[in-house]
């Protein structure tokens, strides 16, 4: 297990800046699982992170599609998957998701991905191994809370395979 990092945010400027920040953490085999209730950041924070990766592309949370794929030449990879729509690990296997969330090619950021896991997840707590990353996987998981009208708290820890 490695150590918890609490993050403030006070806007959602704020909350863009630190997923501009996390792209200098990240490589080829990354995996950001962002977990929080409707309006928390967790699709700022991969704006932030596309930005902060030079993707030019404008990024908006994929909702309906599920996947929005960021390949652009010369750069990292991004992933971009939101969970919202599905249930469980049957529903986001049969979705075809699977691969992004155990050997990545590039970065794959997912929102919602608390229904990826079996149980219920802080940070602090073991991984459950079901989830556990593979060999040179890196895994960021993140909880995003609501604090006040614009502040966040955002938790996060890395694991890596």
């Amino acid at each position: 297990m490695q150590h918890v990092v609490s993050f403030i945010s006070n806007s959602p400027e704020e909350t863009f800046e630190l997923g501009r920040q996390w792209a200098s953490d990240v490589s080829s085999g990354w995996i950001i699982g962002l977990m929080g209730d409707l309006g928390t950041g967790k699709t700022q924070l991969i704006k932030g992170l596309s930005v902060g990766m030079g993707i030019e592309a404008i990024v908006s949370s994929p909702t309906f599609s599920l996947l929005q794929e960021h390949d652009e030449e010369g750069r990292l990879s991004l992933a971009h998957i939101d969970l919202y729509r599905l249930e469980s690990q049957t529903e986001i296997v049969g979705a075809g998701l699977e691969h992004f969330l155990v050997s990545p090619h590039g970065v794959t950021a997912v929102e919602w991905y608390e229904r990826w896991l079996v149980a219920k997840w802080q940070p602090g707590q073991a991984l459950p191994e079901s989830v556990h990353p593979s060999e040179g996987v890196t895994l960021r998981l993140a909880v995003l809370s609501d604090i006040g009208e614009t502040e966040r708290e955002i938790k996060y820890e890395d694991f890596s395979g």
